[in-house]
């Protein structure tokens, strides 16, 4: 399993990657927006030398097939051919899917809503797709039952595609996506670190520190 970041804040990029085994960094124009840069390719190139060898999603704008391609050429030559371009599954999506397939980029299908958008993206070759948990949730779909069967089929056609779940409310969708099949989750910082804010936790460090030193006093090990 892999766990990325949803979010370019470079503050917040490098309090995580301290602490947390970090895959890389998901990005979309709203995600920019947060942050705003004055020059987005040179800003994006911090986050880049931040995660060093993690994976960098960054999405294209336009809506139509040409213009993604433009678009993805020009990330391609700013940011390296490993990015991971991030292209919403529409119907145009799909087609410039398939031309960046054929011509060696790493595509990530994003936008993704039903299973049927996900197996065509799956068919079409992106090497990730991103089921948007909790806005198919809110429209009273079912994004585990999305995750399984993709997953499922993932396996059967010998794939090397991955899940990497997308937009998170809380955990407990982080998890059961997880439980689901996705083989990898972008969640945002401020949720990631909601995984330590359990008081349960605190309290068990809290009375292992107790026991100890009611034996030891201070003494270190």
């Amino acid at each position: 399993m892999k766990i990325l970041i949803d979010s370019i804040d470079l503050k917040k990029l490098k309090k995580l990657i301290k602490y947390l085994p970090i895959a890389g960094v998901t990005s979309n124009p709203s995600i920019v927006k947060q942050v705003a840069p004055e020059d987005f390719f040179s800003y994006m190139k911090e986050v880049k030398k931040l995660i060093g060898d993690g994976e960098l999603h960054v999405q294209v704008i336009s809506n139509d097939y040409k213009g993604m391609i433009s678009e993805a050429e020009k990330i391609v030559k700013e940011l390296g051919d490993e990015t991971y371009i991030k292209v919403p599954a529409t119907l145009e999506g799909i087609r410039a899917i398939k031309i960046l397939k054929n011509e060696g980029y790493n595509v990530t299908a994003t936008a993704i809503y039903t299973l049927a958008q996900a197996y065509v993206a799956l068919e079409a070759g992106a090497d990730t797709i991103a089921p948007y948990t909790n806005r198919i949730e809110n429209l009273g779909g079912n994004p585990y039952d999305l995750a399984f069967h993709l997953s499922n089929e993932i396996d059967k056609s010998n794939s090397n595609c991955r899940i990497l779940a997308a937009s998170f409310k809380n955990i407990d969708q982080v998890i059961n996506m997880i439980n689901s099949g996705s083989q990898s989750v972008t969640v945002s910082p401020d949720l990631l670190e909601q995984i330590f804010e359990n008081p349960n936790i605190k309290k068990a460090v809290d009375d292992f520190t107790q026991d100890w030193e009611s034996v030891y006093s201070k003494k270190v090990l």
